[in-house]
Parts: structure tokens; C-alpha cells; sequence
């Protein structure tokens, strides 16, 4: 928050709230990938149930940018891994 508003701030309490809302939303999403990589008969999980469990936990619009942003995010990782450690 601090990158697009330095002048603000965030209590601790709000903070708090924040985190359990992510980490309700995290487990909610493994839950998912786990249940959907489990009808797939692999050992694997892979982006596809990732993404499944993305639209399933996510809707609508909501769930389309949630996974473009995700994956955009892998491809920046990926780039600058290989840049890194590749050059």
C-alpha cells in the first residue's frame, strides 16, 4: 500500500482481518486444486487445477483476472529466474 499511497496506513486489527481473509481464501483454493487433481487420476498437481479451483472459488470476472494476473506473475518469476541464473 505504500508503493501507491505513501501517505496512508493500515491499523493492526485491519491488517489481522487481511491476512485471515487470505489465508481463508488460500485454503479454500488448495482444498479445491487437491479435489480437482484428484479426479484427474495424477500424482501431479499442475496450473489446470489451479486455475480450475480459481473458477470454481472465484467468480465471474473476478476469477478471469485472478488467474491472468497469476499468470502473468509466473512468467515475470520464470524471466527473471533464467535471468539470474542463466546469464
Amino acid at each position: 500500500m505504500k508503493q501507491v499511497h505513501p501517505e496512508m496506513g493500515i491499523s493492526s486489527k485491519a491488517m489481522t482481518i487481511i491476512n485471515n481473509l487470505m489465508s481463508d481464501m488460500f485454503e479454500r483454493l488448495a482444498e479445491e486444486a487437491a479435489r480437482l487433481q484428484k479426479y484427474t487420476g495424477r500424482r501431479t498437481m499442475s496450473s489446470r487445477e489451479i486455475q480450475g479451483a480459481v473458477k470454481l472459488v472465484l467468480p465471474g470476472d473476478l476469477g478471469k483476472h485472478a488467474i491472468a494476473e497469476g499468470t502473468k506473475a509466473v512468467s515475470n518469476y520464470v524471466s527473471h529466474v533464467s535471468n539470474t541464473y542463466y546469464t
